[in-house]
């Protein structure tokens, strides 16, 4: 009965977490360091995520600065980037690669809002999911003489506040992130 409710809980905690690593990646008008986390990079036959293989920093509020752990990996990295779907052409120095990051147009901007409010209503359908799922499992129990029809409405209750909390949550994360696009 109260493991429903944990894994509730944590089915909606765990889409929430989703939503706002999302979120990160999610590129606005100033460099973040999180929109690099996608990258891979080939080097030496194997595929890496660009952290492992450089520092990366920012400098100023539109530029990014990797410096790489190793020299030779500059152009691996490089070619990486230009392959990605950032839209951002690295420009390589001596021992690091400068990502300047151009300003965004209002069309730009409207896009990207459009898409973070896609996520957080996928979010709030996977938390309302959740909810459904552990509602049957109730109903299941107190069908099978585990649970009394009062434990049972309380339960539901329970999961329906939480269902509420992080549906909220995530309107705020949503309200949050499209304030930060827009913001010129």
């Amino acid at each position: 009965m109260q493991d429903a409710i944990k894994e509730s809980e944590a089915g909606m905690k765990k889409a929430l977490e989703a939503l706002k690593s999302n979120f990160v990646t999610i590129r606005t008008g100033r460099a973040n360091p999180a929109i690099l986390d996608h990258i891979k990079v080939e080097y030496y036959g194997a595929t890496m995520p660009l952290k492992q293989l450089a520092t990366i920093s920012v400098p100023e509020p539109r530029q990014l600065l990797i410096t790489p752990f190793d020299k030779g990996t500059s152009a691996a990295i490089e070619k990486a980037i230009q392959t990605s779907d950032l839209g951002i052409n690295p420009k390589r120095e001596t021992n690091v690669i400068r990502l300047a990051l151009p300003e965004m147009s209002e069309e730009r901007r409207r896009e990207m809002v459009k898409v973070i409010k896609k996520e957080a209503e996928e979010t709030k359908i996977s938390v309302r999911n959740t909810r459904r799922e552990a509602i049957d499992a109730l109903k299941k129990q107190k069908s099978d003489k585990k649970l009394t029809e009062d434990e049972e409405k309380n339960l539901d209750r329970k999961i329906q506040e939480f269902t509420d909390h992080f549906c909220a949550e995530a309107d705020k994360l949503l309200a949050a992130k499209e304030k930060e696009i827009m913001e010129v």
